[in-house]
């Protein structure tokens, strides 16, 4: 036996996957059936951030748009027209009040000269003040009930006023969602889709007519690639971040991609006479145009003890009925296996002590 340090390399498959994606799919409108795709961006384009990915046709959200405009701009000119003719009315009332007032405080003048009238002159002048007292009372009392009506007839107005700029910007917001923008910059792919009217399964064409949130592409940012695997739960225990790893994909076998060890789930899955994995992500560290979501890659780990371990060559290592033991001066002795190895020397967990030398 000797202590060295045991490095050993584990492979791993699965699929690449983009770190960043967003999924695009036909918009949900209300009161609005399946919808007519006019303009899609083929797989494989790149795109920029707010460029047009998909467009529905907008005959009729653009022509519900101008009518409500009109009816928005018809309301609100109605809604002016009112104001300014309630002002003209507002102030002829405080006219009218006004004049009405100056005659109320004419006759108390009138009447304080009452000492100075005759019988008649001063009935008549009592008969004056009580005359614009009820004209002041009257005009005070109706202003206050126009000014009421006027205030409910406006708000009605605005009411209406409010709705249809409501209706102008839902038609202008459907109009709008009918062009699809990107939110990332990245490179397209077109999802498979049931096309209607069709019997099979195919990428969505210019001309289909589509059903709301139904998926229509993916936008990955290409810049950021990972590899998605399983790796076996004795392996995963070994993984710690920045661990470094080669990607190597099945349709570009002679090219090795440079990676590392990012996160694994912290549940194994698994069991019941089953090896038990840990589904692992290694993030590649360059970006280029042959990685694309969903190619078959296998990812290479190297490995390595955390420092010298107990080894032995693997070829002194024996079994009989599949437990390890080892040749000790032409005894058997039975022993534990760690779970590094390369392929000269394998880890002896237990069972053996300094100074001890197995037959080969």
């Amino acid at each position: 036996m000797e202590w060295r340090e045991i490095r050993w390399r584990v492979r791993a498959t699965g699929t690449i996957q983009p770190v960043e994606a967003v999924t695009v799919s036909v918009p949900q409108l209300r009161n609005v059936g399946d919808l007519v795709l006019t303009k899609i961006a083929p797989s494989g384009a790149r795109v920029r951030e707010g460029d047009i990915v998909a467009e529905f046709d907008r005959t009729r959200s653009l022509d519900r748009a101008r009518d409500a405009q009109a009816g928005y701009e018809d309301h609100r000119h109605r809604v002016e027209q009112l104001k300014a003719q309630q002002r003209s009315d507002r102030e002829k009332r405080a006219s009218d009040l006004q004049q009405a007032e100056a005659d109320l405080a004419k006759a108390r003048l009138e009447l304080r000269k009452g000492p100075l009238l005759g019988e008649i002159d001063r009935l008549k002048a009592e008969n004056k003040l009580e005359i614009a007292a009820g004209h002041v009372e009257s005009l005070d009392k109706s202003g206050r009930a126009h000014e009421a009506s006027a205030a409910a007839d406006l708000k009605i107005l605005e009411l209406q006023r409010d709705r249809q700029k409501a209706a102008l910007e839902r038609a202008q917001a459907n109009a709008e969602r009918l062009q699809i923008r990107s939110p990332l910059a990245g490179m397209v792919v077109q999802d498979v889709i049931w096309r209607q009217g069709q019997n099979q399964p195919g990428h969505p064409q210019e001309g289909d007519q589509l059903w709301a949130g139904q998926s229509l592409l993916k936008v990955f940012a290409s810049t950021a690639m990972e590899v998605q695997v399983s790796v076996a739960e004795p392996d995963g225990a070994m993984l710690a971040p920045g661990t470094r790893a080669e990607v190597r994909l099945d349709a570009y076998p002679e090219v090795a991609f440079p990676a590392h060890f990012d996160t694994a789930s912290p549940v194994a899955s698994g069991g019941d006479g089953s090896a038990r994995t840990f589904a692992a992500r290694f993030r590649l560290e360059s970006g280029d145009r042959r990685l694309l979501p969903d190619l078959s890659a296998a990812v290479d780990v190297e490995l390595s003890t955390a420092g010298p371990v107990v080894a032995v060559p693997r070829a002194a290592v024996k079994y009989h009925q599949a437990k390890p033991y080892v040749v000790l001066a032409g005894r058997e002795r039975a022993i534990e296996l760690g779970r590094a190895f390369d392929d000269s020397f394998i880890e002896v967990a237990s069972g053996l002590a300094a100074g001890d030398e197995v037959a080969r």
